[in-house]
């Protein structure tokens, strides 16, 4: 009996209760779903599988007694096949424990379904477009996008195994004063001179002049602003593929590249720009007005704390214009919801793109969501002499290797700050939260291999012989997946995902301990060997779909 089983058959009770108490002339208007009856795992493994507070949440529109309607539904649920006993506590609690066949027929569960088991339907319907890392393309990824590439493909895979089309989108930003910038600091560093101010640095600048050189040998004879331009163009997509192999190396592939520059460029046969079409968009919606000669969009209608001015009094348009042509490109492209993960600098952004979505005529709360991340830091990292005064991704990728590091990232909220610690990362011990669980993983695959040499197969399944106190233990935990997964892609958690494998490798190391698979000697083979060799297999599976969600391998051998 999975939790969802559990959770419809408490459904049909109450139910049956509310028509019984409307039947006795009692005014009740209750309108409830499966995702209204709350089930949790007991802190205290004593207290049974589960418990459920719904007694306490319908006492005050049923007008009675929470403990009353607790024992009204515990006698019910005592009554359903699978269920062992189903008790009162407390104020209205009911605790529920299951039957040893009834826990243990998911082992086969989940060993039927395999990578599958866990993908869920919460977010089916959902168009998601997910926008994150999006670094200048004029210089290598640092020690920040590393995260964010990390925490945003992790958003993603949850997201589409909970049912949901996901595109991962990076926003190239090849359009403004910053690629000036990076066109003038390659030009300096081949005419030998100190870099523009605000400009770019780093043997890596050096290596672009050098590609320049080799691409245009007349470079040098060429005026300055040539120069600038021709460096600019040249050097640009040599950077950005350069940014692509880091995060294809990271294990981040992005499903469309969408370059600010598309922005801005004439329409069909001339035509209005994308930036021109959102003004005109804009306006009629009713939220452009002009004052001091600029074109504003009223945003404080929608709780941004200013209004914003979309084109200058000049005629230039400002990168809110850019930021609401972009905006509404991935409306036109079908995504529904729009995700955008930023960097600890951009909290300003919230309230702006919440206001371009409510301006736009979606609703802001639904449409549009905005994830701010913190920054990390890893002692001992060192700046990169080629990338400049940074902390490279490729040089932490190289230095601790991608799952440590993208477990790492992953494992705790994107909005909290961390500090990672190399030496922990790097050992192969329990205190190294990755190598902890792939560990786990490995151990049940070596489990697998030993049953088989020493005859031990899944030919047969006892799921009522599963009754030692760490093997309810763990398939309580395994029951969890699926409702672990569809809450990290709801909150945009994935961090949820890693703490729930480090649990369940923790319960599956001390079942481990106490629960042989192989017999002992000469013993024969029996079921109960049998069916623990499905709850190691099992568990193995669950491990490794969470690591997969992770983007982080699952060894068989450490």
């Amino acid at each position: 009996m999975t939790p969802d089983d559990l959770s419809r058959a408490l459904l049909d009770l109450v139910t049956a209760l509310v028509a019984r108490r409307r039947a006795g002339g009692a005014e009740v208007e209750i309108v409830l779903g499966e995702a209204d009856i709350p089930l949790t795992r007991p802190k205290q493994r004593e207290h049974g599988d589960w418990a459920s507070n719904i007694a306490m949440r319908l006492a005050k529109p049923l007008g009675s007694n929470p403990r009353e309607i607790a024992t009204e539904l515990a006698a019910g649920l005592a009554e359903v096949g699978g269920v062992a006993s189903a008790e009162v506590a407390g104020p209205g609690f009911i605790n529920v424990r299951l039957d040893a066949a009834a826990a243990g027929a998911l082992a086969k569960t989940i060993v039927d379904a395999g990578a599958a088991f866990g993908r869920n339907a919460t977010q089916a319907g959902a168009s998601v477009n997910i926008e994150f890392v999006s670094a200048n393309p004029t210089g290598p990824l640092h020690i920040a996008h590393t995260r964010w590439a990390a925490v945003g493909d992790a958003i993603a895979r949850v997201l589409a195994f909970s049912g949901a089309e996901v595109a991962r989108e990076y926003y190239i930003n090849d359009a403004g004063a910053q690629m000036d910038r990076f066109g003038e600091s390659i030009v300096a560093s081949l005419q030998g001179r100190e870099k523009p101010e605000g400009g770019y640095s780093g043997e890596y600048i050096d290596e672009l002049g050098k590609r320049v050189l080799e691409a245009r040998p007349d470079f040098l004879s060429l005026g300055e602003d040539e120069q600038v331009t021709v460096a600019r163009e040249i050097a640009y997509p040599i950077q950005l593929d350069e940014i692509r192999a880091s995060l294809d190396a990271f294990g981040v592939v992005f499903d469309g590249w969408f370059s600010e520059r598309t922005l801005h460029a004439p329409g069909p046969d001339g035509g209005p720009s994308l930036i021109d079409q959102a003004l005109d968009r804009l306006r009629a919606q009713g939220h452009v007005f002009e004052k001091d000669d600029a074109v504003w969009v009223r945003t404080t209608d929608f709780g941004d704390d200013k209004d914003r001015v979309i084109r200058r009094s000049n005629g230039e348009y400002t990168y809110f214009a850019a930021d609401a042509a972009y905006y509404l490109s991935k409306s036109d492209r079908g995504f529904d919801v729009k995700v955008y993960l930023l960097g600890a600098d951009h909290h300003g952004y919230i309230n702006r793109l919440k206001a371009i979505a409510g301006a736009a005529g979606d609703d802001p709360k639904r449409n549009v969501e905005v994830l701010i991340g913190q920054m990390v830091s890893i002692n001992g990292a060192r700046l990169s002499k080629r990338a400049g005064n940074i902390i490279a991704m490729d040089d932490i990728v190289s230095w601790l290797g991608v799952d440590a590091l993208r477990y790492s990232l992953e494992r705790s909220p994107v909005d909290s700050p961390l500090d990672l610690d190399p030496e922990v990362l790097q050992r192969r011990t329990n205190d190294n939260p990755v190598f902890y669980v792939q560990y786990a993983h490995a151990r049940t695959a070596a489990v697998a291999r030993n049953a088989a040499a020493a005859g031990v197969d899944r030919s047969s399944f006892a799921p009522e012989l599963l009754t030692h106190e760490s093997e309810s233990a763990l398939l309580g935990a395994l029951q969890e997946f699926p409702r672990v997964v569809a809450q990290a892609a709801e909150l945009r958690e994935p961090h949820r995902v890693a703490r729930y494998i480090e649990e369940l490798a923790g319960l599956f190391h001390r079942w481990y301990d106490t629960c042989r698979v192989l017999p002992f000697g000469d013993e024969p083979v029996g079921d109960l060997n049998r069916t623990r060799l499905w709850l190691n297999d099992a568990t193995g599976q669950v491990i490794r779909n969470g690591l997969a969600l992770l983007g982080v391998s699952a060894p068989e051998r450490m």
